[in-house]
């Protein structure tokens, strides 16, 4: 394990962000993530057909051999776990109670997106109903990028659920089918990456919680 405390982050100055409106990394409420996230949540945030919308999402995916989950918690909604799972999040407590992990590393991807693992030592990557949080999505793109293996796959898959105060505010400007966009983005401005994929993995008649998922592999 790695216990990493966190400060507010500094804006990104990487000119690849031009493109965005300004102020669309910002959110309502800009305090420190260490704060927010001390307190452990042993909740879900998807329901059980999302949950399973993930699982089998994985399993289709083959996703196999040394897998990373980025912003995870105490749960990583694996059918079947992957030999060597390493989950990296922000709350100790939550990591350590992730029964499908092999190790964790409490890490803040807001503060320092650099991940703390060498080149291509993960076979895939995964990151469940978090990507809206990352005020920096292109430089941690680029690091999944470098610590994957060629072929690795990475797969986004998120709802319309999150705490809104710290979502960015472009993610709660925009619906569904906007926020497909904006992961799509993410893919063509790192990598590069091939076969990238959008979906909606859960029946559109359904009441419950949508589940989309945007996944691409390391070229």
């Amino acid at each position: 394990m790695v216990n990493e405390e966190s400060t507010e982050p500094e804006p990104s100055e990487d000119p690849r962000y031009a493109g965005f409106p300004p102020g669309f990394f910002d959110r309502v409420d800009p305090s420190s993530d260490h704060n927010f996230y001390s307190e452990p949540r042993i909740v879900t945030h998807i329901d059980t057909d999302a949950i399973a919308a993930v699982g089998a999402l994985y399993e289709e995916l083959k996703l196999g051999g040394r897998i990373l989950d980025v912003m995870s918690s105490w749960v990583s909604h694996f059918v079947d776990t992957p030999d060597d799972l390493v989950a990296l999040g922000m709350n100790a407590f939550e990591l350590e109670e992730n029964r499908q992990a092999t190790s964790w590393v409490q890490h803040d991807l807001n503060l320092n997106p650099q991940l703390p693992f060498e080149d291509a030592s993960f076979d895939g990557v995964v990151c469940c109903v978090s990507i809206d949080y990352l005020v920096r999505p292109l430089e941690v793109f680029d690091e999944v990028h470098r610590c994957l293996k060629d072929g690795g796959v990475f797969v986004n898959s998120f709802s319309n659920r999150c705490f809104p105060t710290k979502a960015i505010r472009g993610w709660g400007q925009t619906d569904d089918r906007g926020h497909v966009s904006i992961v799509g983005e993410y893919y063509r401005l790192t990598g590069p990456w091939r076969d990238v994929q959008a979906e909606l993995r859960t029946s559109a008649a359904a009441s419950g919680d949508p589940l989309f998922a945007v996944w691409g592999f390391k070229e």
